[in-house]
């Protein structure tokens, strides 16, 4: 872990379960250098956990709320924090 390192928690609202979201999810951040995971929550959201470089969570984020992920997101709500314990890897829940 790094000082400038941010911990992202989103909750992504939308029709994002059963259309690969958690494994596309997976896929941005591993490409962005980041870890943690994404998980399906019983309320039809999935929880978007990601710890990194703040610039990385930002383009995280900016690609969770973007037009080309797969099902339709409605809205993403963010929440900052610092990192927890280390997170190894980034995995689908």
């Amino acid at each position: 872990m790094d000082e400038n390192d941010v911990r992202l928690t989103a909750w992504v609202h939308g029709q994002v379960q059963g259309v690969g979201f958690r494994w596309w999810t997976r896929s941005r951040a591993l490409e962005l250098g980041l870890t943690g995971f994404a998980a399906n929550k019983p309320d039809g959201r999935v929880q978007v956990v990601a710890q990194g470089p703040r610039h990385a969570c930002e383009q995280l984020l900016d690609l969770l709320k973007g037009a080309k992920t797969p099902g339709q997101v409605d809205k993403v709500i963010a929440d900052w924090g610092v990192p927890a314990d280390a997170i190894a890897g980034f995995t689908e829940r």
